[in-house]
């Protein structure tokens, strides 16, 4: 087991403002997709740039797609999101399913750093009485029970079901006809 997650900055869990409430707008402002036309290390950008990337571009119309082709150099993914962050990812050897895997992850990212969590819940308006659980509202008295208990082990609704209240209905309904005489 590593250690790695301990050098993680640790922070609360954000969300960019009112996304998804309205329309969703994705994040990912601008991609550039570094590669060199011959070494053999960009095999993998070039497949994916003459085979999927006008695919690429039509479903996402949001996110510019920079081409920037370099002699001589490793291959690398630039994303920049819109509030600013750039990450940077080397393609080095990637095949063509990689990046396109590595593309659609960047694509559904908010471009909020990666961080350990403090806590899985977190407000700007922190209630006194503290955070609500399902036995927030429920009788003192299962605190002190003893467990198998007979009144607290039935169902809550113990009521009739739909079908009997029907029934009931039904037989309510039923006109008792007397006997005619015949003549």
């Amino acid at each position: 087991m590593s250690n790695k997650h301990l050098f993680l900055p640790s922070g609360f869990i954000r969300t960019p403002l009112q996304n998804g409430l309205g329309r969703y707008i994705p994040q990912l402002q601008r991609i550039t997709l570094k590669f060199c036309k011959n070494h053999g290390g960009s095999r993998g950008v070039r497949d994916f740039i003459e085979t999927d990337l006008m695919e690429f571009a039509k479903t996402n119309p949001g996110t510019v797609v920079y081409l920037k082709p370099r002699r001589h150099r490793y291959p690398c993914m630039v994303a920049e999101y819109l509030n600013g962050e750039r990450e940077y990812l080397s393609c080095h050897e990637f095949s063509r399913a990689e990046i396109q895997k590595w593309l659609s992850y960047m694509c559904t990212r908010s471009g909020i750093p990666v961080m350990r969590f403090r806590k899985y819940h977190h407000t700007d308006y922190p209630s006194i009485q503290g955070v609500w659980n399902p036995f927030t509202h429920q009788a003192p008295e299962i605190n002190v029970a003893q467990f198998p208990h007979e009144i607290l082990s039935k169902p809550v609704d113990d009521g009739p079901t739909a079908t009997d209240q029907l029934i009931e209905i039904f037989k309510k309904t039923q006109i008792k006809d007397p006997v005619k005489p015949e003549h």
